[in-house]
């Protein structure tokens, strides 16, 4: 089964968001609540955690692209 990995709502983020840095790389495993990636507004740091535990299957957007809430930053595989 696939979890999609997604940038939650945060009010206030504003528009501009950014992904910081990814702390796993495509083939690592993952567990529950683990920090996967960064994200980053002019004021901001948050850190998203694995929805599930299992493999990181995807990264689907690098480091420093600019993103929205809502969107798809990656997919976890559960074991």
């Amino acid at each position: 089964m696939i979890t999609q990995i997604h940038v939650p709502t945060m009010p206030n983020a504003g528009p501009k968001l950014s992904v910081g840095r990814w702390f796993k790389r495509v083939g690592d495993p993952v567990t529950v609540q683990e920090p996967l990636v960064e994200t980053e507004t002019d004021n901001v740091t948050h850190e998203i955690r694995a929805p599930v535990t299992g493999v990181l299957s995807q990264i689907s957007v690098k480091a420093g692209a600019s993103v929205e809430c809502g969107m798809v930053l990656g997919n976890v595989s559960q074991f």
